[in-house]
């Protein structure tokens, strides 16, 4: 499985943590950046990241920034992104589970390095559930975005 890894500069240090810890499980890691401390816009990121998800060329995004908020809402603009902004372990499990979500957003400055860890753990291989419910609401969300792509 291919993970796609984009930081700004309030994330740059827990990315960096992440990325090693993530092929230490297995996965392929494609990092676009950022690849320093100095301030940098998140949405340039956060795209990039979206796009591969979106594309299919990364089976699944992660995102950080200082909070994770901005990364997550720049991600969502792009078609084909269920981005869920997690800062605890519960969280991480249900919105694979329940939401499908394909890519994750956390903030440095809410988490440490270990707890983002255990997150990105349990969100890499918790399961969508396909529960008949969750697919259905799912499948709302998806039609919303088309229809508000279709008025622009």
């Amino acid at each position: 499985m291919k993970i796609a890894i984009g930081a700004d500069h309030g994330g740059y240090q827990l990315k960096n943590v992440l990325v090693p810890f993530i092929q230490s499980l297995g996965y392929e890691i494609e990092d676009v950046g950022c690849s320093c401390e100095q301030s940098v816009d998140y949405p340039d990121y956060a795209l990039p990241v979206a796009e591969l998800v979106a594309s299919g060329k990364a089976d699944r995004g992660i995102l950080i920034c200082g909070t994770g908020i901005g990364m997550s809402i720049a991600a969502n603009k792009h078609p084909g992104i269920r981005c869920a902004l997690v800062h605890d372990m519960f969280s991480a499990q249900a919105t694979r589970d329940h939401n499908d979500t394909n890519v994750l957003a956390m903030g440095e400055r809410i988490i440490g390095p270990g707890v983002a860890q255990e997150i990105v753990r349990i969100w890499l291989t918790t399961p969508f559930s396909n529960g008949e419910r969750h697919v259905g609401r799912i499948n709302k969300v998806m039609q919303l975005e088309k229809r508000f792509n279709a008025q622009k």
